[in-house]
């Protein structure tokens, strides 16, 4: 998609509206930045070469905008935001979630961001946007870019052959000091090696990734039926999502994946054609459950973020998740956090045998100079 400027956009009035604070214009960014939506960069390669590529998003006609304007964003029928003002949206939650003012890194969970923060960019938001989705999904969004930005961090600034003090001082630029300090500290800490160990054994059963870039599923499958004028289903629009520019699959698992449901939809439409009980608007629901298994608990695959089984398939979600779901999440989650307890228990009689041993030490120093 073209890169638009706000006029190309939806804008509507807050008459209500208060004047934007000098001071909250400050924490998210400045109009003196240069007028582009996208920083271009220089990346480095792994064989010493550079390659181009988009940096962090600016949106600078957006802090220009008057502060009696918002940018409305629109939601489709699950809540999701959807057209071009979807994706301003995300540029700019990704721009709120990068600052370490209102969103500290230090913090080892979403969970355990304190709310008064959560709102407060929340509120930020508000400000510039004129929203139909709801505070919770902004939220929930704001905590998936703010994750990706301190996994970022951690690869660019932390992960490096270089020793722990070192890692301390390599404060990465727009970072408060005591919280990258804070965040080295529980990286190179037991738990968080252990909750990194997690977080990589989850990635590695991951067998194929989608090619949608920045767009949502929700906005490319909005796009498809703006052009096509027909609905788009799960079936298309995971074809739709998970091939490259010339057509061919991402992946051979999906290239795989593909040809597996193409047969069982062929399958399903040839009994569909004798018999007449056939629900045509239930067929990929069974299919991409027959193929790929039940639904994960909390979510409906190729459909994005924000949509759970019981919206999408209303009282019949049951028919697409495996027996007893809830209760293996709740299992699993206490399983998550009995090794995170553990870990920490652990790191703690390390801290004091450590200090012991100090101690023990001083002591005899002070014997053997008697």
């Amino acid at each position: 998609m073209p890169r638009r400027r706000l006029r190309d956009l939806s804008i509507v009035q807050n008459t209500n509206s208060e004047e934007v604070s000098t001071e909250q214009q400050a924490i998210v960014g400045s109009s003196s930045v240069p007028d582009t939506l996208d920083e271009s960069v220089e990346f480095q390669t792994e064989n010493g070469g550079t390659r181009r590529g988009r940096g962090r998003t600016l949106l600078t006609d957006l802090y220009n905008l008057n502060s009696a304007d918002r940018v409305k964003v629109t939601r489709n029928s699950h809540g999701q935001p959807v057209g071009q003002e979807a994706r301003l949206l995300a540029g700019y939650l990704g721009i709120i979630a990068r600052n370490a003012n209102m969103l500290p890194i230090n913090y080892e969970s979403w969970h355990n961001m304190p709310d008064s923060n959560k709102n407060q960019a929340l509120s930020n938001i508000k400000e510039r946007f004129a929203l139909e989705v709801s505070d919770a999904y902004i939220k929930k969004a704001l905590g998936k870019k703010w994750r990706d930005n301190k996994s970022i961090l951690k690869k660019e600034y932390f992960k490096k052959p270089i020793s722990l003090e070192e890692k301390l001082q390599n404060v990465p630029p727009g970072m408060l000091r005591y919280q990258w300090e804070d965040a080295v500290r529980f990286w190179n800490s037991k738990k968080g090696e252990d909750r990194e160990r997690v977080g990589t054994s989850s990635r590695q059963k991951q067998k194929f990734t989608h090619t949608a870039g920045s767009r949502s599923f929700a906005c490319v499958a909005q796009a498809t039926e703006a052009s096509s004028g027909q609905k788009v289903g799960r079936l298309q629009l995971f074809d739709i999502t998970h091939r490259k520019k010339d057509g061919t699959p991402m992946t051979p698992e999906a290239a795989e994946i593909m040809e597996k449901l193409k047969d069982k939809k062929a399958e399903y439409e040839a009994i569909a054609s004798t018999d007449s009980s056939v629900n045509f608007e239930d067929i990929d629901n069974r299919i991409i459950n027959e193929v790929l298994g039940p639904e994960r608990y909390g979510r409906v695959r190729f459909q994005g973020s924000g949509v759970n089984p019981t919206q999408y398939f209303g009282s019949t979600s049951h028919q697409y998740m495996p027996f007893g779901s809830q209760s293996q999440a709740e299992v699993q989650r206490l399983k998550d956090q009995i090794v995170q307890i553990q870990a920490s228990t652990d790191e703690q009689i390390s801290q004091l045998r450590a200090e012991a041993a100090v101690r023990e030490a001083e002591q005899n120093k002070k014997y053997n100079e008697l």
